[in-house]
């Protein structure tokens, strides 16, 4: 892909949407770490140079795509939550339905997961006061959205609904570093398979830190 010189707003909006998706292409091959801006730069077309006068630093566009695919989480977890909870259920029971499609549906999100992780140590830095600033007000915004969907769900969590919704977020960053390991690290654990115990199933594990965050928040009789 080549482009010629960004004459409008509607044009610099191409290139940047179009550096944004080859970075979401290059996330469907690469994990977060070995996305870099020299091979972004090579595949979207476009010098270095041209590539920052969009987006300031790779970090930036990772920030930009980890919220983007969370918006588009949170609206297909919407529809997973109304199908997969029963509001007339006893507590408990809705609790365990809520850890169980929040696991599996994040567990299907493994880039997502991927960024949640690399967020607070790597992409939060090298970019600036405003760029930081402008995703985590964006960052409040998805918060506020998934503490209403929690709360519909469990309304017993009351204020805890925001704790919990943010802490899920951090499980599954967490968790999901343990979940792909590295080539080197697999193959040590198939010289000794009883180091695999550190290899975690992302899905397995994160329903159980699910479900013992909610039951530790949920009120008791």
């Amino acid at each position: 892909m080549t482009f010629q010189r960004a004459r409008t707003e509607e044009q610099r909006e191409i290139r940047r949407r179009a550096i944004l998706d080859t970075a979401s292409a290059m996330l469907d091959e690469m994990p977060v770490a070995a996305v870099t801006l020299n091979e972004l730069s090579r595949r979207v077309g476009l010098a270095k140079p041209n590539v920052l006068r969009y987006f300031e630093s790779r970090e930036a566009v990772l920030l930009e795509l980890l919220d983007r695919f969370l918006q588009e989480w949170l609206t297909e977890l919407a529809d997973e939550l109304a199908v997969g909870v029963d509001e007339e259920q006893p507590m408990t029971e809705r609790a365990a339905a809520v850890a169980g499609i929040l696991s599996r549906s994040l567990s299907d999100r493994g880039v997502l997961c991927d960024l949640f992780g690399a967020q607070g140590g790597v992409l939060e830095h090298n970019v600036s006061v405003e760029v930081v600033a402008r995703y985590k007000r964006a960052s409040l915004d998805r918060l506020t959205t998934m503490t209403a969907l929690i709360r519909t769900y469990l309304p017993e969590l009351g204020g805890n609904a925001t704790l919990f919704s943010l802490q899920t977020m951090v499980m599954a960053g967490a968790l999901s570093a343990y979940s792909t390991p590295p080539p080197s690290l697999q193959a040590a654990y198939e010289a000794e398979p009883d180091l695999a115990r550190f290899h975690l199933e992302l899905s397995e594990y994160l329903k159980s830190a699910l479900t013992a965050t909610l039951l530790g928040v949920l009120p008791r009789d």
